[in-house]
């Protein structure tokens, strides 16, 4: 089960710290991924850290702004953001995937993982 939290509106500019709880087993090994979801498109890959939490990658689209991190005693994976503008008004989702794609496309993917969270809404007002 993921849970993520710290979603909400926030001017643009502005910064914003979503969490991801995991919880009901073991994730040791796994790769946790943020992804978001505008309406009308395809949810869309926004960064990971692998299981070590030594490889992040990120997307274009937020690279140099966003910062993932993880927590492994607690379980828990962030996705720091600032500099946040209206395009980055989205559902955004956590995922575990239990497969090291390490660079490879896999990790970019949606389908590449196996469980994800609810979502949590960000939404940025100009």
């Amino acid at each position: 089960h993921l849970a993520e939290s710290g979603g909400g509106l926030v001017q643009a500019g502005g910064s914003l710290r979503l969490s991801c709880a995991a919880s009901g087993g073991t994730f040791v090994g796994y790769t946790m991924g943020w992804f978001r979801q505008a309406p009308g498109k395809e949810r869309e890959f926004v960064a990971c850290i692998m299981w070590s939490g030594g490889s992040t990658y990120y997307a274009d689209s937020v690279k140099g702004r966003s910062t993932v991190t993880r927590d492994n005693a607690q379980n828990t994976v962030f996705l720091q953001m600032s500099s946040l503008n209206p395009e980055d008004t989205a559902v955004y989702y956590c995922a575990a995937g239990s497969v090291d794609y390490g660079s490879g496309p896999g990790t970019r993917e949606p389908l590449g993982y196996e469980l994800w969270g609810q979502g949590t809404q960000v939404t940025v007002s100009s």
